[in-house]
C-alpha cells in the first residue's frame, strides 16, 4: 500500500523523526477512518493521540511525518504538539522497527540478576547495538527501564510480551526461534505476534488473544496465597460522607 497518500510536511528538519522514507506513506483512507474511530472514543478527542500514534506505527513501522500530520489534522492540534508527544515517550519510534522488538530490562534488580549480561550477549549474538535492527529486519534490540516484573527478574520482553527468569542462553534461543519464523509463546501471555500487529492492539483494535496464557505466575500470587492461608483481609473502607452531612458535622 506504499505511496497511496501524500501529506505536506511542516518539518524543515527531522526533529528526531527519520525522513529516510521520503513522502511515501502506508496511511490510507481506511487508516484515517480508524483514526477517527479512535478519536470518537474520547470526550476530548485530543486524548486519543497516544493510541493514534500506535496505529500509525502499526501501518508505518514507526512514527512518520505523514503520521504526525494525519494525527494533527484529525485532532485539530498542531504538528508540533503531536511531535512533542511522539518524541517524549520511548514506545514511539522514530526509525523503522524490526518484525520483533526485543527489550531487555537493565534496571537495578534485573541488571544484578543477569539482565546486563543478557543484553551484552544478545548484542554480540545478533551483531547489533542498542536500538539497532538486524540485517534481516527481524529483531530490533533495546535495553529497557523497569518492566514492572521484578519478581521474575531478569525479564525480557518481545513486542511487550513477558519472558521471565531469563538467562543468556534462553534469551538467545528466543531470538533464534523468532528469526527462524517459528511460533513463540510468552511465559506469561499470548503467542508472540509481529511488532506491527502488537501496535494495532495498543491502538485499541483487539486481536482476540488477550486471555491466552497465564496472566500471573506463582511469584506474583505468593502474597495472595499467604493472605488466604492466614485469613487476612483488607480493612473495611468507611462509607464516604456526603458533603451536606460533612457540613452539619462541622457545624456541631
Amino acid at each position: 500500500m506504499s505511496g497511496e497518500g501524500h501529506f505536506t510536511s511542516h518539518f524543515d528538519n527531522s526533529g528526531g523523526v527519520d525522513f529516510t522514507a521520503g513522502e511515501d506513506t502506508n496511511i490510507t483512507d481506511e487508516t484515517l477512518d480508524e483514526m477517527r474511530q479512535i478519536a470518537a472514543r474520547y470526550p476530548q478527542k485530543r486524548s486519543a493521540l497516544l493510541p493514534m500514534l500506535h496505529l500509525v506505527q502499526s501501518v508505518e513501522g514507526r512514527v512518520t511525518p505523514a503520521g504526525i500530520e494525519a494525527c494533527a489534522d484529525i485532532l485539530d492540534i498542531t504538528a508540533a504538539e503531536v511531535s512533542g508527544v511522539a518524541t517524549f515517550y520511548t514506545m514511539y519510534k522514530r526509525k523503522p522497527v524490526g518484525e520483533y522488538h526485543v527489550g531487555v530490562c537493565t534496571t537495578a534488580l534485573c541488571a544484578v540478576m543477569g539482565g546486563d549480561q543478557i543484553f551484552e550477549d544478545l548484542q554480540e549474538h545478533l551483531g547489533v547495538g542498542n536500538d539497532e535492527t538486524t540485517e534481516d529486519g527481524k529483531i530490533t534490540l533495546e535495553h529497557l527501564e523497569c518492566n514492572a516484573a521484578c519478581d521474575f527478574a531478569p525479564v525480557m520482553m518481545v513486542n511487550w510480551e513477558f519472558f521471565d527468569n531469563q538467562t543468556p542462553d534462553s534469551a538467545k534461543a528466543v531470538v533464534d526461534e523468532l528469526r527462524a519464523g517459528r511460533e513463540v509463546t510468552a511465559t506469561r501471555g499470548a503467542r508472540v505476534c509481529t511488532w506491527r500487529q502488537a501496535e494495532r492492539v495498543l491502538a485499541g483494535f483487539p486481536d482476540g488473544r488477550a486471555d491466552e496464557g497465564p496472566a500471573a505466575g506463582p511469584e506474583s500470587l505468593l502474597g495472595l496465597e499467604i493472605a488466604r492461608e492466614k485469613g487476612w483481609q483488607a480493612p473495611d473502607v468507611p462509607a464516604p460522607v456526603a458533603e451536606d452531612e460533612s457540613s452539619e458535622e462541622e457545624a456541631k
